[in-house]
């Protein structure tokens, strides 16, 4: 199953303006960025649309859950989605 979703996902990072993508996963090794994260609602399933980004593009503004999240491009690349 993990290969399936290396080849039909992309990084958060990789979203476009106005374009949806729902959670495949987290990447990160890193156990406090992941819980982090998965308290805010990035949980496999969640729908996510890039709002804005930043002049030079980072952070980016995510939309999911009805908030907005802000997140640097190092950490939305830790982060893998499907696109809608």
């Amino acid at each position: 199953m993990n290969q399936h979703i290396e080849m039909d996902s992309v990084t958060l990072a990789d979203l476009r303006p106005e374009q949806q993508g729902e959670i495949l996963k987290i990447d990160s090794a890193d156990g406090v960025f992941k819980r982090r994260m998965m308290s805010l609602g990035v949980v496999a399933g969640t729908a996510v649309t890039l709002d804005r980004s930043a002049p030079l593009g980072d952070p980016r503004i995510y939309t999911l859950m009805g908030y907005s999240l802000g997140l640097r491009n190092t950490e939305a690349r830790q982060i893998r989605i499907r696109l809608k």
